[in-house]
């Protein structure tokens, strides 16, 4: 989808966005995902399956409890960056480009681009509960991440009047989140987020 205004209209273009990352739904009009929309997203029926009993690939149970604690350290690193990026519309002076990469990194850098034209910012942040389903080793160690966030109190603002943005009445206040990581060298990144149109 573009920088357009039109992201913040269009049931369809909601959706699709939505259905992509965790971190559009602050964008489009919207904070959470909308109900009662249809499209023929290649993600859509990937995206409705939560992922709900955590596992590991590891055998040891010590390699297990640190590489777990490691995956969830990122990710939630990767949240607080994310939160003071949206604050402010800008990933300038956060960590963002430290803990996050890829798709999701490109999802969130659009969110900015797309908040600075409309003049929003956010404030407060989300509540997050992680866990991890599944850590996978090999060259390239991945993880896998199944989340509620909470979005009762991150608020998507105007910048200028400091009101809060209207919201659709059918949002999702609270939404599953899985998020994918990569282990680069002796470091996790999270490298994809997904809203789920799940509550939880």
């Amino acid at each position: 989808m573009t920088g357009t205004h039109r992201r913040s209209t269009g049931c369809n273009a909601v959706v699709v966005r939505i259905r992509k990352h965790a971190t559009a739904l602050l964008i489009a009009g919207s904070l959470l995902p909308v109900t009662g929309c249809s499209d023929s997203d290649s993600d859509a029926s990937s995206s409705k399956q939560g992922i709900t009993q955590p596992t590991s690939g590891a055998s040891s149970g010590s390699t297990v409890e640190a590489e777990d604690t490691a995956v969830l350290a990122a990710y939630e690193s990767s949240w607080t960056a994310q939160t003071k990026a949206y604050s402010k519309a800008s990933s300038a002076g956060t960590n963002l480009r430290k803990t996050t990469t890829f798709k999701a990194l490109a999802d969130i850098e659009s969110d900015l681009s797309v908040m600075r034209k409309a003049g929003q910012v956010t404030t407060g942040k989300p509540a997050i509960s992680p866990n991890v389903v599944k850590v996978t080793a090999g060259k390239l160690p991945t993880a896998t991440i199944a989340d509620c966030v909470d979005t009762t109190h991150w608020t998507l603002i105007d910048k200028a009047s400091k009101k809060p943005v209207p919201l659709p009445t059918t949002r999702l206040v609270k939404y599953r989140s899985i998020a994918s990581l990569e282990k680069w060298g002796t470091k996790w990144m999270v490298t994809k987020l997904t809203a789920q149109e799940q509550s939880c």
